[in-house]
């Protein structure tokens, strides 16, 4: 779902304008604010209570007025504000939004005066999910809606129609009137049905969403997808499994590829079989959720508790007697992958051949003949780098056998061996959705090794320009001693001129760093051949970046690439994402339902897990969470917080857990766990 910046909450920069005393003397002094406090915008034909407080004199009585550039004209264009300071907005608008300045002038001292900006928003409805949504054949989905600016009524009116025929099983909910629930009892069908949700403010003109509804045998597509999983077996030992299968329609698994790494043994298996079949929580989330499995003749059954989001990917834990991971499945695009000449750019993270943990990222440059030459790359092993001075130099072939993409490596004097599997995405130049590549090592240097290889836009120059916004980054490493891990979510806005400033939250073994209350000015560096690596300093304290770690960056885009730390025991890999709406988040943009699943794994004692995760907005500035974890099923209640900056919390009253989020939009966020029990955290995304 794409929702749009809305200015939903109060700016706190503009939220208060004081009228300063002029003269000497009795001049009385004049603030406004509003009930309820800090308030900066207002809904088109809503109103708004301004109080004035008057100090200097004993007549408090004020006289209000209106101003603006658009003030002018007839029918009142900035609204109305009575004497008791009641404001209220113009029921329409002429543009995208109005700025409204409300004046109070002291009745003892006109001298006297203070004001406020506020904004004036149309109001709007949206419907998650949307504005399309499969539902599985018999199963159910919970709608949400939710009315922008904050301060509008919560209130809707729901209809779910197949043409002119009302669904037979559709509910609201009969105490919060932005929750509804589908259930799919009509047969299979395209986009036949329409969820609508119609705002109860404005009668004469309501604000109104709806979402296209496809009713399918099965939410898992007869479609190709391509998985990956991290984990470790009952033994402590590392497993890896990447690979490709192809489901039917009715959910059962008509072919597919499996390689499986368990603690340095490599085997691939050509015969998978297995399903997905939905879950049976019977949490209105049943659309969203299932388990699937896996099985290959010679290899371990794997069985895994999966959620979905919106576009039918799945976030999975594995729920057999095996072991403990995580894992994504996506739907394969690939077309996209070709004999043209391409440059990707990758992120490797798993064991060595002792033990240690090793990161390795680079660019790969791809000829379109099976060669790679020219390539960069760099590698922490255990907290050495792979080769004496860093970028190594990086070669290589890559070609296609029995069906499965191969590539041979060689980084420096490191000898890699991978197969890699297409995931979804596209290889256009400017695209948000660049092409994704799971990898996974077949060669014996190492006891579990894979990742990700990530189209690079041919679009972008890799100078400061690229770094020179808003992004989020999540790195995970191990603790000094290595009996617990080391998280980290960074919000950073680069600069042109190879600065870059930024805040974090941590979870060192359960020791909790959370976000400074100012930004780091830290530095990063460009590679003067404008390959996309950059030198990039993070995790400093104080102004000036005090203590700052190192980390390389392989940017695959604007903002978006590969993180590896150069030289730390705790070998820190993880990624960059860029941010969109930063100043501008609203917690009401962020209702819906999310697929949340834990993605990295980097010590035996993860714990990790899948969660469904409806977020509600009731209205009265009320954020609320609910749903259901995986294992479990488990019920999730809380509440969640959201500043504009993108950052906020989640605190969960069951399971008992409080979490940190960084939104990278209003339809992803990010979250580690800030408990200090939790010695073993790692990042969780969620998806809309």
């Amino acid at each position: 779902m794409t929702k749009y910046c809305l200015f939903a909450v109060a700016l706190v920069s503009v939220a208060f304008w004081t009228g300063c005393a002029k003269g000497l003397g009795s001049t009385p002094s004049v603030t406004v604010s509003t009930n309820p406090p800090n308030q900066s915008v207002v809904g088109a034909n809503q109103t708004l209570q301004f109080v004035a407080t008057v100090t200097g004199t004993s007549n408090t009585a004020v006289n209000w007025s209106l101003a603006g550039t658009a003030c002018t004209g007839s029918g009142n264009p900035c609204g109305t504000i009575l004497a008791s300071g009641l404001y209220t907005a113009p029921a329409t608008l002429t543009g995208s939004s109005l700025n409204v300045t409300v004046k109070a002038t002291s009745q003892a001292d006109s001298s006297g005066q203070g004001q406020m900006s506020i904004r004036v928003l149309p109001i709007k409805v949206f419907v998650t999910p949307g504005p399309t949504v499969s539902v599985g054949q018999g199963l159910t989905q919970q709608f949400t809606a939710v009315a922008t600016p904050d301060n509008v009524a919560q209130t809707f009116t729901w209809t779910c129609m197949q043409g002119s025929v009302a669904c037979a099983n559709f509910v609201q909910d009969s105490t919060t009137s932005g929750l509804a629930v589908y259930t799919a009892a009509e047969s299979p069908c395209s986009g036949c049905i329409t969820v609508t949700a119609t705002s109860t403010v404005n009668p004469s003109s309501p604000p109104v969403d709806s979402a296209k509804v496809s009713v399918v045998s099965s939410r898992i597509p007869a479609s190709t997808y391509a998985l990956r999983f991290s984990g470790y077996d009952n033994a402590g030992h590392p497993v890896e499994i990447a690979g490709s299968v192809t489901f039917r329609a009715d959910g059962t698994i008509a072919s597919g590829v499996e390689d499986v790494k368990i603690n340095g043994v490599y085997h691939q298996y050509t015969t998978v079989s297995g399903l997905f079949a939905p879950s049976t929580a019977g949490d209105n989330s049943t659309n969203n959720a299932g388990i699937l499995t896996l099985s290959a003749s010679g290899a371990p059954t794997y069985i895994y508790s999966a959620v979905l989001d919106s576009a039918g990917n799945l976030r999975m834990i594995e729920s057999d007697a095996n072991g403990t991971g995580s894992g994504s499945m996506e739907k394969s695009t690939s077309g996209q992958f070709n004999t043209a000449a391409q440059r990707f750019v990758f992120g490797l993270t798993g064991v060595d051949s002792s033990g240690n943990r090793v990161g390795y990222a680079g660019v790969l440059p791809l000829d379109g003949n099976g060669n790679i030459t020219g390539g960069l790359g760099d590698g922490n092993d255990g907290g050495s780098s792979v080769c004496a001075v860093p970028p190594c130099s990086l070669t290589g072939t890559y070609q296609i056998v029995g069906g499965v993409w191969t590539m041979q490596l060689l980084l420096g004097s490191q000898a890699l061996s991978l197969d890699f599997f297409v995931g979804s995405g596209q290889t256009t130049a400017n695209t948000k959705n660049p092409l994704t590549l799971h990898a996974i090592s077949k060669g014996a240097n190492d006891l579990g090794l894979s990742g990700r290889m990530v189209f690079q836009d041919p679009a972008i120059t890799y100078d400061q320009t690229a770094l020179n916004a808003d992004s989020v980054s999540h790195l995970t490493g191990v603790n000094s001693t290595g009996t617990g891990t080391l998280v980290s979510l960074v919000a950073a806005t680069g600069l042109s001129n190879g600065s870059i400033s930024e805040t974090f939250d941590a979870n060192n073994a359960g020791t909790i760093v959370p976000a400074a209350t100012t930004s780091s000015t830290c530095t990063y560096t460009t590679d003067a051949n404008k390959t996309g690596r950059y030198v990039v300093t993070m995790l400093g304290t104080g102004s000036t970046c005090t203590s700052g770690l190192p980390f390389v960056l392989y940017a695959s885009g604007a903002n978006r690439g590969f993180l590896l730390d150069q030289s730390s025991t705790a070998v820190m890999t993880g990624a960059m994402d860029p941010q969109t709406g930063v100043g501008t988040f609203a917690p009401s943009e962020l209702p819906g339902t999310y697929a949340a699943g834990t993605v990295s794994n980097a010590t035996s004692g993860v714990i990790p897990l899948v969660a469904n995760l409806l977020l509600t907005s009731p209205g009265n500035q009320k954020y609320n969470v609910q749903g259901t974890q995986y294992p479990g099923p488990v019920a999730v209640t809380g509440t969640y917080t959201l500043m504009v900056t993108g950052t906020g919390t989640i605190v969960l009253t069951a399971p008992a857990a409080n979490y940190v989020i960084y939104t990278t939009d209003t339809s992803h966020f990010e979250m580690i766990d800030v408990d200090t029990s939790v010695t073993n955290a790692a990042v969780i995304f969620a998806q809309q």
